[in-house]
C-alpha cells in the first residue's frame, strides 16, 4: 500500500536514472514486477500523454543546457571583446536572450511536470 503511495506521489515505479541525469520516457508511468524486471506499464490513451510529457520535458532540459552554452559563448565573447562598443553590445544581448529562454525552458519544464503529475 505504501509503494502505491510513492508510486503516485514521485512517478514512475521502475527506478533509474536516465542518460546525464535527464528523465527516463517513462517517468511518470506506473511500473509492474516481473521476475525481478520492472517494465512501464501502458494502458491507456492518458499513458501516450504522459509519454508525450516526460518527452516534451526531456527536450526542455536540452533547450536549458543549450541556454547555458550560449550564456558561457556570450561570456567569452564579453570578455574578447576588447571594449569595443559594438561588440560589447553584441555579446551583452546574447547573454541576456540566453537568460531569457532559461527561465522559459525552467518555467515550462515545471509546469509539464506539474501537469504530468495532475494526469497521472
Amino acid at each position: 500500500m505504501a509503494t502505491m503511495w510513492l508510486v503516485n506521489q514521485f512517478g514512475a515505479a521502475c527506478p533509474g536514472g536516465g542518460f546525464l541525469g535527464f528523465p527516463t520516457w517513462y517517468k511518470y508511468l506506473n511500473g509492474v514486477t516481473t521476475n525481478g524486471a520492472c517494465a512501464p506499464q501502458v494502458s491507456g490513451l492518458n499513458d501516450i500523454w504522459l509519454i508525450v510529457a516526460a518527452v516534451i520535458e526531456i527536450l526542455l532540459r536540452v533547450a536549458a543546457l543549450a541556454a547555458v552554452g550560449f550564456i558561457i559563448y556570450g561570456g567569452f565573447q564579453y570578455i574578447t571583446s576588447q571594449a569595443e562598443p559594438s561588440k560589447t553590445t553584441e555579446a551583452r544581448g546574447t547573454i541576456i536572450n540566453a537568460l531569457v529562454g532559461l527561465v522559459i525552458a525552467i518555467m515550462a519544464t515545471a509546469i509539464v511536470g506539474f501537469i504530468a503529475r495532475s494526469i497521472s
